[in-house]
């Protein structure tokens, strides 16, 4: 694809040099090991060489792959211009809302937001009247202070102010891609500022006269209050309709099997039964106190809103798979296990984790 643009790139000292000691690299590493290796073998002066990368990311290429993984062919043109562009906005800029469209820039652009934040907020409030939802997603996601596998924000950690400046602008977005990018940004946002995170969803669901606020709002807002609600904010609840201790009792336990094994997997059933005189509205979500190397840790898994009518019962479940993951290794021992039903847990009981034969 370079070769189509740049007759004169040593295509073959190029693959040579990427190729020595790749196949141990992670996925981050490959892309930052062609990265630099393209900076080697482009043109030395910037405004070219990212323009030839730009002009190549347009040319026929054999590259197929499954599972949403064609994009990150173009990985590494982010990291080029993540790396060796700061000075050179314009230039810089102007890739990123290319190359976007076809792979995120969501971590290419964080250096410009700490280097040039103010000509950089600038030119994504631009975007956000763009009509490619991909460059619209940049905006939101890309200032999101805590975007996983990237460095934090800080500044914008200690004054969101900025970013909800952008967010206000694409909260009734017409793509839901960029609305689930929203709603992720006001999450991340609320870990560090959770009364400005409440203050913005009551200001988001308050109705324009008598018209409600529209699906996509409402759902926008429950999305960005989710980790809130599993932290049992009161104000989240209360943003959400679920502001009262639930009159609800919790019968009918089940947790089976009461002694599963590491790898294997546990149901945790249970009713409630409305003690309350008229329909009340319950968040009903689950924790599992899972034993750790040290200690325990809570970890809260969603089951759903209930509308509980007087003298209603609704029965819940939810299988919980004990394999080990990554991002969460098992331990045997006694795990109790809560029901949390706005923002306040009912004991349901235990279950007890045996290692594998």
């Amino acid at each position: 694809m370079v070769r189509a643009v740049y007759p004169a790139f040593a295509h073959q000292d190029f693959i040579a040099e990427v190729l020595d000691g790749y196949a141990p690299l992670s996925l981050t590493g490959r892309g930052q090991r062609v990265a630099e290796a393209l900076r080697r073998h482009l043109p030395a002066e910037y405004p070219r060489a990212v323009a030839l990368l730009v002009e190549s990311a347009s040319q026929p290429h054999e590259h197929r792959a499954s599972g949403g993984m064609a994009g990150f062919l173009f990985m590494p043109h982010l990291y080029f211009v993540a790396r060796h562009g700061l000075d050179h906005f314009e230039e810089s800029m102007r890739a990123q809302y290319a190359l976007t469209q076809r792979f995120t820039a969501e971590f290419s652009i964080r250096p410009y937001l700490e280097k040039y934040p103010e000509a950089t907020l600038a030119r994504l409030r631009e975007w956000t009247r763009d009509p490619s939802e991909d460059v619209r997603r940049l905006v939101s996601e890309g200032t999101r202070p805590r975007l996983p596998w990237a460095p934090r924000l800080r500044a914008f950690q200690k004054d969101p102010r900025p970013v909800l400046e952008l967010l206000e602008l694409l909260k009734d977005d017409p793509s839901l891609y960029v609305r689930r990018s929203v709603a992720n940004n006001l999450n991340d946002i609320g870990k560090d500022h959770p009364a400005l995170l409440v203050a913005t969803a009551r200001r988001w669901l308050r109705a324009a006269g008598a018209q409600r606020p529209s699906a996509q709002r409402q759902w926008i807002v429950k999305h960005a209050l989710r980790s809130a609600i599993k932290r049992a904010d009161a104000g989240a609840l209360r943003a959400l309709g679920y502001g009262g201790a639930a009159r609800v009792a919790v019968r009918k336990v089940s947790i089976t099997p009461s002694r599963p094994r590491i790898g294997g997997a546990v149901t945790i059933s249970f009713e409630l039964s409305s003690r309350a005189k008229r329909r009340q509205r319950v968040m009903a979500d689950l924790v599992v106190h899972f034993v750790k190397a040290r200690g325990t840790g809570a970890k809260t898994f969603k089951l759903r809103a209930v509308d509980l009518p007087a003298g209603g019962h609704e029965r819940l479940a939810k299988k919980i798979v004990l394999a080990q993951l990554t991002t969460r290794k098992h331990y045997p021992g006694v795990h109790r296990v809560a029901a949390l039903l706005n923002g306040k847990e009912f004991e349901l009981g235990q279950f007890t984790l045996s290692p594998v034969n």
